[in-house]
């Protein structure tokens, strides 16, 4: 696959900067592959478009307050990950005029890791801001709207995104389960190569319990909520252990082997994200399903609209 089929014209003013005052009030794109048929519906009657022996399986993940402001020279550190010997994984810029050694703030830099990537070690626990994308510009007011209503495992970098739209009413009206995969910025690192088959992922960690992959295995349907569920039921299903780390890079031509029908966001163009949701509803179709959302003032990225691929 080319990067430049990743690639798809985008309205500025259809970036959602704000999320909507109730969380199901999003708008709700179906898509029937089997027949192309299109919906236009709201996130609020997303049970009535699942079968009733569906199962759900969520992505229990909670993002960390990450971003840390840090002065002379002015910039932030990113937290990424936190390692098996204490230290963590991140970001920090300006990175040439960061030093090894030295504190700034919370902040001491251990090691260059290359490509603004530092070992550090952190004062405490993290305590900074939430991590939001950079093409969100306005100020969030309330936190944990950039959290999902079930978020449990503390320790991702960014949320999953389409998790965001459910509130407890309407989780209560589904048949869920839950997996835990740590989201890490390199899933949104936009794509460079011009042969996907030269991108790589960094491994995310992840883990799912023996009884909720027992049912997640022996469910008639399921509905994967989110491109990081795919990853984790998709590694699974190709036989990774219940606790790992997965690198699975989802792309035109996989064969999907547990996921039937797909919630997702609308995704950043040249992005692995988009490339996944071209691999479970095909490449032309996918580009003439975000047409179509463009043309209708669908609501993109974090913030944005959903997507339901049957």
């Amino acid at each position: 696959m080319r990067l430049s089929e990743l690639d798809y014209a985008l309205p500025t003013e259809l970036i959602a900067q704000r999320p909507l005052d109730q969380r199901d009030h999003s708008r709700l794109l179906v898509y029937e592959r089997a027949t192309g048929e299109v919906r236009h519906r709201r996130f609020s009657e997303l049970p009535d478009e699942l079968d009733p022996d569906e199962l759900a399986v969520v992505n229990d993940t909670r993002v960390l307050p990450a971003r840390i402001r840090i002065e002379r020279p002015r910039g932030e550190v990113l937290l990424l990950e936190k390692t098996g010997d204490g230290l963590w994984q991140g970001l920090a810029r300006p990175t040439k005029r960061l030093r090894v050694g030295r504190h700034y703030g919370p902040v001491e830099l251990v090691e260059h890791l290359g490509e603004g990537r530092w070992l550090l070690r952190l004062e405490g626990e993290p305590a900074g801001e939430m991590p939001l994308p950079p093409y969100i510009t306005e100020a969030l007011e309330d936190p944990e709207r950039y959290q999902t209503v079930y978020a449990q495992e503390e320790g991702s970098a960014a949320a999953p995104t389409a998790g965001l739209h459910f509130t407890p009413e309407l989780l209560a009206r589904l048949d869920v389960e839950r997996v835990t995969l740590h989201v890490g910025l390199d899933t949104f690192r936009p794509v460079t190569a011009d042969d996907l088959e030269r991108h790589e992922l960094h491994s995310e960690r992840y883990e799912v319990g023996p009884a909720a992959w027992e049912r997640i295995r022996a469910a008639p349907r399921v509905l994967a909520v989110g491109t990081t569920t795919v990853r984790v039921l998709e590694s699974l299903a190709r036989g990774a252990p219940l606790r790992g780390r997965t690198d699975l890079f989802v792309r035109p031509g996989f064969e999907f082997g547990r996921v039937d029908s797909l919630l997702t966001n609308f995704h950043l163009p040249r992005s692995t994200l988009l490339a996944l949701v071209m691999a479970f509803c095909g490449v032309e179709e996918t580009r003439r399903l975000y047409r179509l959302a463009v043309d209708e003032r669908y609501r993109f990225y974090s913030f944005g609209d959903a997507m339901l691929i049957r």
